[in-house]
């Protein structure tokens, strides 16, 4: 008796030791790299957006020229100004330099000239749509009060988001030198961008009508050349929801692009790819493995021994064995660890009812917090006072039955032994 309840304390004090550390140490995994990129020197990082958990990561903290992905900060800034986007701004005589530098560096623009008027929304859709160099430094300019002013205010909100390897020089990212930002540092400002549903809406617009301006007296079309988003592209993928692309010489060819499916979120940043072919393959490959490789899965039943807690005032056993009340799934790959923290009390007396809640256990897949569920038990546990109480009164019934046997067979035996004196009294006579 006495070692069988040694074992049983030794296994629960295991199992709870197993728990807390499993909880305590988290993995936070990170995949191995499904496939081959082009160049090792390229920098990729894959992450769930709903969770923030990186996916996949390659030369992710490596600085890197990032071209027109600097317009995803310009972009941001716009959106959470609070300006009327469906409100006009004038080309300003202050941008003529500036126009000059970017029509010498052959920078893709909308067309913009001098004492132009133009709505915002439109100048977001053509920096987005077909990276507008032009309409970044309007935006800039109308945003920050000056070129100058709102790269200050760029470098003031990567920094607010968390960004450590970022520096910004300009607002559409043509002018590479000193313009720096890392594939990890750009997934936050991504991730940021994709929060806003005007960003969201706008980057995952494959074409937009420009309406005609004072200078222009005609509308026309501008479309995306990106192949994740035109249809009749052998890239495309019907859940990638928004991209932005850029290229310099120096930047090689470089993407961000957000996908979506049943619910689960992606981000993907791909920095100094070398051509689009590569780039696009690279996208449609990582997203495709991402899809396939995770999936909804049981995490806790209601059948398994989750933890114990000590049990005082019962003789018989040493802890109390809890079950989740229901069970509990969650989003992740098969190689993802399950482990628990718990909210419980130290000790419990008996007696404990059988389904009596006890504590919670928070579930984590991997490191990143599932959800929450209670812990009950699965039978009684009596406590030694009633268990004594119980013994006592059998015992005292038992004794009584006994009494009144005796009883009985005494004053049968008596009654017997009574008849017969009478009998022989009347013999005599």
């Amino acid at each position: 008796m006495l070692h069988n309840t040694f074992c049983r304390r030794l296994a629960a004090l295991v199992l709870t030791l197993a728990v807390a550390l499993s909880a305590v140490l988290p993995v936070f995994a990170v995949y191995p790299m499904p496939v081959q990129t082009a160049t090792e020197t390229e920098a990729v990082y894959l992450f769930n957006a709903d969770t923030g958990k990186t996916i996949l990561s390659q030369n992710a903290d490596q600085q890197k020229y990032v071209a027109s992905l600097t317009k995803l900060m310009t972009a941001l800034l716009l959106v959470e100004s609070g300006k009327d986007l469906n409100g006009e701004v004038t080309v300003p005589t202050d941008l003529t330099q500036e126009f000059k530098d970017i029509q010498n560096a052959n920078g893709t623009t909308m067309g913009l000239r001098i004492g132009e008027t133009v709505r915002r929304i439109d100048l977001l859709n053509a920096m987005l749509i077909v990276s507008a160099n032009d309409a970044a430094s309007v935006i800039a300019w109308d945003v920050g009060g000056s070129v100058v002013g709102f790269v200050q205010q760029m470098n003031a909100k990567a920094a607010e988001l968390g960004c450590t390897g970022t520096n910004f020089t300009c607002a559409h990212g043509l002018f590479d030198y000193g313009n720096v930002s890392t594939a990890q540092d750009l997934a936050k400002i991504a991730a940021a961008c994709a929060e806003n549903q005007t960003f969201a809406q706008v980057a995952g617009t494959a074409s937009y009508v420009l309406p005609a301006t004072n200078l222009r007296k005609a509308e026309y079309t501008i479309s995306s050349s990106n192949s994740l988003m035109n249809s009749e592209s052998a890239n495309y993928r019907e859940y990638v929801k928004w991209v932005k692309g850029g290229f310099t010489t120096l930047a090689g060819r470089c993407i961000v692009a957000f996908a979506q499916q049943d619910g689960h979120n992606y981000g993907l940043v791909i920095l100094g790819c070398d051509t689009l072919d590569h780039l696009f393959t690279a996208c449609d490959d990582l997203f495709d493995w991402a899809f396939a490789s995770f999936a909804d899965r049981p995490l806790v039943d209601t059948k398994t021994v989750l933890t114990t807690v000590d049990l005082t005032k019962c003789r018989t056993e040493p802890a109390v064995e809890l079950y989740a009340a229901a069970p509990v799934s969650g989003y992740g790959h098969s190689d993802d660890k399950v482990s628990y923290s718990f909210d419980l009390p130290e000790r419990v007396s008996a007696t404990v009812k059988e389904g009596q809640k006890l504590g919670t256990a928070t579930v984590y897949l991997d490191g990143y917090e599932v959800g929450q569920v209670d812990l009950v038990t699965h039978r009684e546990y009596v406590s030694d006072f009633r268990t004594d109480i119980k013994a006592t009164l059998l015992l005292l019934c038992a004794l009584i039955l006994i009494l009144c046997a005796l009883g009985f067979v005494t004053l049968r035996c008596g009654g017997l032994t009574l008849n017969q004196r009478r009998r022989q009294m009347k013999r005599r006579r």
